[in-house]
């Protein structure tokens, strides 16, 4: 069933790819490809996008190159692409989750993958565009941040060396930046719970957090609101 409707997917791109060929004068920097990639634009800037990958063949080129081939995608059609329109047949109202995907080398930690936007610096930068330039290697810590509709979550990861590692989690407002408090912050793995907390400062620590897959849920009184799905390995 997944093979047929990914087939076609691809047949529907085709079609609309050659009854849209409309030529657009600007091109898209690196920043707004990989932001389209990460779902960050508004939906007249995601339609320009999309018109200008199917109408300029430079930057179609460039766009798998930098962004679909570093990661192992099909280059003829971008399967964030096809992952969206699945996303759309079932509904995006599902609860979002941030994937961290990380191996750990004595104090150095290799970011294998992440859909959010890493902090380099005093700089944010998405991942796209740290994996399509081969940058993947931190010293001992990592700092991911994600948006979740209104708010934003911050994860901090650090290496404490003899594969053990410290989570650090804040949940801001994402246009005022202000820390939202009285959140509770549940950290499970394999669907047991190994902590929850209650917070009234807005920032959790998880210490001593072993190798494995894990699964971090933030939630309000009323509902969840973000999940982060997290997996260490050596």
């Amino acid at each position: 069933m997944q093979i047929k409707l990914e087939k076609l997917i691809k047949l529907a791109y085709t079609r609309w790819k050659a009854g849209n060929c409309q030529m657009h004068k600007s091109h898209p920097d690196e920043e707004m490809l990989a932001s389209f990639l990460e779902g960050r634009l508004n939906a007249q800037e995601s339609r320009d996008i999309k018109l200008h990958l199917l109408s300029c063949d430079s930057c179609a080129r460039g766009f798998a190159t930098n962004f679909c081939l570093n990661n192992g995608l099909d280059n003829e059609v971008p399967q964030e692409l096809i992952a969206r329109m699945k996303n759309l047949v079932g509904g995006e109202g599902k609860a979002q989750a941030l994937e961290i995907f990380l191996k750990a080398r004595e104090k150095i930690i290799e970011l294998l993958n992440t859909t959010g936007d890493i902090l380099v610096g005093q700089e944010l930068v998405p991942a796209p565009i740290l994996r399509s330039r081969q940058v993947k290697d931190f010293k001992d810590e990592v700092t991911i941040l994600k948006d979740f509709q209104d708010i934003r979550v911050e994860i901090k990861v650090e290496n404490k060396g003899a594969n053990i590692f410290n989570l650090n989690i804040i949940v801001r407002q994402k246009q005022t930046q202000k820390i939202i408090k009285d959140l509770r912050v549940t950290l499970l793995k394999e669907d047991l719970e190994l902590e929850s907390y209650l917070t009234d400062s807005g920032v959790v620590n998880f210490e001593h957090v072993l190798l494995g897959r894990y699964r971090i849920e933030i939630s309000s009184l009323e509902k969840q609101l973000a999940c982060v799905l997290l997996d260490i390995k050596i």
